[in-house]
């Protein structure tokens, strides 16, 4: 069964779009019109799909002159928006998370030193992982996540340079739209394309000031 989450990132137009818009913030559809050389209907139809993924948002403009206000589109980890669908999913994937661990008590990974909500970050990205078609080996201890082999191997070279940057991208914005310390540091380097492991890190928490 093709799960939902793969189907909205599955298309390349749909991942340039993405790209485009995790480097320079908030587009309209001509703006991502004139950066994909896609068509307008065919761009609308890609950030709907997007937009019931909860990858992105859109905000209508706010103008202070005459004329018909246009719909901005950012992804979710701009915060320029909440998308409701990103938050259900984050809120179901720690509901899930629990509830295994309390069958599984084995499976429970704060004794590797991560607090609950570090434990429930990587509960969102796991799922989200695989529903972009991954399937993801974390290592808590190491702060790894090994999606090998890639899905994406296979792609054109040309693209594969963007492939990784927006998957990085979701999964920063995943954990961000979780709360808590862990943030995507790099990807390790690897000769064969189809060898992918994802380093995290603890972000460095800024004082409040006194």
């Amino acid at each position: 069964m093709t799960r939902p989450g793969y189907s909205a990132i599955s298309s390349y137009s749909r991942v340039q779009i993405l790209h485009v818009l995790q480097k320079r913030g908030q587009r309209t559809v001509a703006e991502l019109c004139e950066a994909t050389d896609l068509h307008p209907n065919t761009v609308r139809e890609h950030l709907q799909r997007l937009l019931d993924g909860g990858y992105i948002v859109a905000e209508t403009e706010h103008r202070t002159t005459r004329g018909r206000p246009r719909v901005l589109y950012s992804t979710t980890s701009d915060r320029r928006g909440i998308s409701v669908i990103s938050q259900r999913k984050v809120r179901e994937a720690a509901q899930r998370g629990d509830l295994m661990r309390r069958i599984m008590p084995w499976t429970n990974v704060t004794d590797a030193g991560l607090t609950p909500d570090a434990v429930h970050q990587i509960d969102a990205l796991v799922e989200d992982l695989g529903d972009a078609g991954f399937d993801p080996i974390v290592d808590e201890a190491e702060l790894t996540v090994d999606i090998s082999p890639c899905p994406n191997a296979g792609a054109d070279p040309d693209h594969r340079e963007t492939l990784c940057d927006v998957h990085l991208g979701l999964m920063d914005g995943v954990l961000a739209e979780a709360g808590g310390p862990l943030r995507v540091d790099k990807m390790a380097a690897s000769c064969d394309p189809r060898n992918c492991v994802v380093k995290l890190m603890l972000a460095q928490r800024v004082p409040l000031p006194a």
